[in-house]
């Protein structure tokens, strides 16, 4: 049986607790974890798993986080996951009171675990742990996995620039996280291991979809090519060290890669960084006359606002009649979340410039970049049609069954047996809230109409991901100090 959620109203001016969002949105990340979990954790249904993750090549590769609702450990969108979330720390964390040290411990316990994924940099880096196929055929608790736990790496010989550079990224954004919140031991060593992974991914160039063939395709292909990441990285080391050699490197590479930037620059998630590029370094480009002059990270910057914004004349992303952002007749929160950290970072930075965007003769203002982050931050925790927050366990009304295999079958706690490959079966197909509450876990979101299917078996619509949520955690810091004044 799918039980369908189909649009009712269009009433939906509410007020929401983006402190209580916040909370809960860090809490989903204990609820992801891989590995050996510690005395604090507070989603007290997951137990540890995958405690021998690299053993059968002699490393440790315990730790991470499963990506969604699966049990394998990508790490290209984990790196993508952790420099958001890293980020979105930078840029709000003084702005998350009591929650900023759960903030931290979420991306140290990626951080902790990209350390070990680099160790033997510039040789080796372990970029999966998992085989996916083989968990793809299963409906199993992570805890009872039986399903291989194949390692995949990227060498040399067989490089992935696209997932080193999105880890050195990771590592650079988490440095200064670190360094900003009181740790800058720590954010040290994130930061050397990072120049050293970056040097990796420019020097042996090439993509991970060669690489490790079917443990990257068709689940996480990276295919808008593996420059856009190359760029990201080098603008995270810039920021990071303050040392031009990155900054040249991203002038002089956003030249040679222009032909794959100028298609995709209005993109922006774990796959596309291009808009992400141009909006990070506005940062420090918007107070040098010089350089915003002589670089196009400006235009481009503004060229993907005005893409964005309802009044802008060159808008090219659409809207669900109840305002959610979607482009091409697809919606998708990962999209959604990401671009509204953009917006909002963009409209952080130009409060202290006298730039001004401009679409054709049309002038964007920061009170229009604030209203749409929060007009799509808004519709996620329920001021949409259905009146349903597409965020577990935020207000009255949310997703009962989502497509995510430790939440839908019983936990150890009250199923101590093991549960084989094909024994959880019963409980993905059962038409049953799920037993265990993934709170914060932000599921892909609601069809073109607005209507959602509140069904496990449509994953495309009801399976979570840690990278849909990283983004949402600085914005719901802002806002939640906002609304408190």
């Amino acid at each position: 049986m799918v039980i369908v959620l189909m649009y009712v109203s269009s009433g939906n001016a509410k007020s929401h607790d983006y402190g209580d969002a916040l909370s809960k949105s860090l809490l989903f990340f204990e609820g992801q974890r891989s590995g050996k979990l510690p005395s604090t954790q507070r989603m007290t249904w997951r137990k540890d798993s995958a405690l021998r993750d690299g053993s059968d090549k002699g490393v440790d590769l315990s730790g991470g986080y499963y990506d969604a609702g699966d049990n394998v450990k990508f790490n290209f969108p984990m790196a993508f996951t952790i420099t958001m979330m890293a980020w979105g720390v930078m840029e709000q964390g003084k702005s998350m009171g009591t929650e900023l040290p759960h903030a931290l411990e979420a991306v140290r316990w990626a951080t902790d675990y990209f350390l070990k994924c680099t160790a033997a940099a510039p040789t080796i880096i372990y970029a999966q742990v998992g085989d996916p196929f083989g968990d793809h055929n299963c409906w199993q608790r992570p805890e009872d996995m039986d399903t291989p736990r194949t390692v995949y790496a990227v060498t040399p010989d067989k490089p992935g620039s696209e997932v080193a550079a999105e880890t050195a990224a990771a590592l650079a954004a988490a440095s200064l996280a670190f360094r900003d919140f009181g740790d800058e031991a720590y954010g040290k060593v994130l930061l050397e291991r990072a120049v050293k992974v970056f040097e990796f991914a420019d020097k042996y160039r090439g993509t991970y979809n060669d690489s490790i063939g079917e443990g990257a395709c068709p689940f996480y292909c990276d295919y808008s090519g593996y420059q856009d990441e190359l760029l990201w990285g080098a603008a995270w080391l810039y920021k990071a060290t303050n040392e031009v050699y990155y900054w040249n490197y991203v002038k002089e590479n956003i030249i040679t890669f222009k032909a794959q930037i100028e298609g995709a620059n209005f993109e922006f998630g774990w796959d596309s960084k291009h808009a992400g590029i141009s909006v990070l370094v506005s940062n420090w480009v918007l107070n040098n006359s010089t350089e915003a002059s002589t670089t196009p990270f400006l235009s481009y910057a503004d060229s993907f606002m005005c893409s964005l914004m309802p009044e802008s004349p060159t808008k090219t992303f659409q809207f669900t009649p109840g305002g959610l952002l979607m482009k091409e007749g697809n919606c998708d929160l990962q999209q959604v979340t990401s671009i509204s950290f953009l917006v909002l970072a963009y409209n952080n930075y130009l409060k202290n410039s006298t730039h001004v965007i401009r679409c054709n003769d049309k002038i964007i203002n920061q009170t229009q970049l604030v209203n749409f982050t929060k007009n799509q931050v808004d519709y996620i925790l329920g001021s949409n049609p259905l009146n349903i927050s597409y965020m577990v366990g935020y207000g009255d009304k949310f997703p009962r069954r989502i497509h995510h295999r430790g939440s839908s079958i019983p936990s150890l706690d009250q199923h101590p047996d093991h549960i084989a490959c094909k024994e959880g079966t019963p409980y993905f197909q059962s038409t049953a809230s799920n037993p265990n509450e993934l709170t914060g876990a932000v599921v892909r979101g609601p069809e073109i109409d607005d209507s959602f299917a509140d069904a496990r078996a449509n994953s495309s619509k009801s399976e979570p991901a840690t990278y849909i949520t990283s983004p949402l955690v600085g914005l719901l810091a802002y806002f939640s100090e906002v609304s408190a004044h």
